[in-house]
């Protein structure tokens, strides 16, 4: 199979201060959908998080996406699987007009500490297209084969 070769998103990024030597996001591979994020935490012991506790962790960037683009905020499963720590709102939206810091709001969900270090990838973000809904208000839906079912309904 072949990577789909449309022509890349451009997209504003700056570094706050303390992000300055901090890596910019990359892909990691040619065919990764995600750029990983990194965390912007003090160099000198970075940051404890105790079993359930939850912080906000800047990554000391902010962008600028075009018009009818957002970028999805995901925990990374690596993180996840050795250090229990992931995301509470998984994924998070930041939207086109958003010009704040992109910070990701981390859990540990394990049952020791963990160490998010300097410059630690935190997160990974995937800039997509973004579709506009209009509605059509209907006093009847059309009917479909699942109908109502859900939470299960459809197996195991």
């Amino acid at each position: 199979m072949v990577f789909d070769e449309r022509a890349p998103v451009t997209v504003e990024i700056a570094r706050e201060p303390d992000a300055a030597d901090l890596p910019l996001p990359v892909y990691a591979s040619a065919e990764a959908a995600g750029m990983d994020l990194p965390a912007a935490v003090p160099a000198e012991g970075g940051l404890t998080l105790q079993p359930g506790a939850r912080a906000l962790v800047s990554t000391g960037l902010r962008i600028c996406l075009p018009s009818g683009y957002e970028a999805q905020i995901r925990p990374r499963s690596g993180l996840a699987l050795r250090h229990g720590v992931g995301m509470v709102n998984a994924p998070g939206t930041i939207d086109s007009d958003y010009r704040g810091v992109i910070s990701v709001i981390l859990i540990n969900w394990g049952q020791e500490p963990a160490t998010i270090r300097r410059g630690d990838r935190i997160a990974q973000m995937v800039i997509a297209p973004v579709s506009r809904a209009v509605w059509a208000e209907v006093s009847v839906l059309d009917p479909s084969a699942r109908g109502d079912g859900g939470f299960g309904s459809t197996g195991l």
